[in-house]
């Protein structure tokens, strides 16, 4: 297969560096793939529990505490809460 002479022609060179593009490319994208899946599975704590599954209530410190932070209820109402949740139980 010589065309022209036994040299390549012009689409033999521009297939050519779209062929190294493409193998670059794709390689690059592999490696970093590669090294974000590795990456997440190391960092992933405990797997989620399945769907469901019995999960446990938050308790009432945790309950007080999104209260808090959602803008609910102010300081002033979160401490005095926190501190009847705290308090020795007087029957």
């Amino acid at each position: 297969m010589n065309w022209y002479g036994g040299q390549m022609g012009a689409w033999g060179y521009v297939l050519g560096i779209i062929s190294m593009v493409l193998f670059w490319g794709v390689l690059i994208v592999a490696i970093v793939a590669a090294i974000r899946y590795l990456g997440r599975t190391r960092q992933e704590g405990p797997p989620p529990p399945s769907p469901g599954a019995p999960t446990a209530p938050p308790t009432p410190e945790q309950v007080l505490a999104e209260r808090f932070a959602r803008g609910e209820i102010d300081e002033d109402e979160y401490r005095r809460r926190l501190d009847a949740l705290h308090a020795p139980a007087s029957h």
